[in-house]
């Protein structure tokens, strides 16, 4: 994102909201498993309805990408990722950032070079 961590964690300029607000515990790889599906729906909205002023949602993951994109998500995460602008202004899709997909990361060398630098400005300007 390119802000310090006392930008990161104003809460009165950043807002972090998980797809689940309880921990679906650990698969067998030592990863979580993915957000129970009864958690979104139970708090998501009433949530987001708190949050009148968000001017962009990063959607983390394929699981945040699924629930707000819904039939406009491609078929997987990397398609997802590589139509951000599709999904412009109000979201933009992203890969977690998680040891686990420097391969995907490796693979993509695209989203470094094109999405990381666009978003940095994006998310500078809004905070400015």
């Amino acid at each position: 994102m390119g802000v310090d961590m006392e930008t990161f964690y104003d809460e009165s300029r950043i807002a972090i909201a998980p797809m689940g607000f309880c921990f679906p515990g650990l698969d067998a790889k030592g990863g979580d498993r993915p957000p129970r599906r009864e958690c979104a729906p139970l708090w998501r909205e009433r949530l987001i309805s708190q949050l009148p002023h968000v001017k962009l949602t990063l959607l983390v993951g394929t699981y945040a990408q699924r629930w707000h994109l819904g039939a406009r998500a491609q078929r997987n995460l990397t398609e997802t990722v590589r139509a951000w602008r599709e999904y412009g202004p109000q979201f933009i899709p992203l890969p977690h950032p998680s040891w686990r997909n420097n391969a995907w990361s490796r693979a993509n060398p695209w989203f470094m070079s094109e999405i990381i630098p666009m978003l940095q400005r994006r998310i500078k300007n809004l905070l400015t």
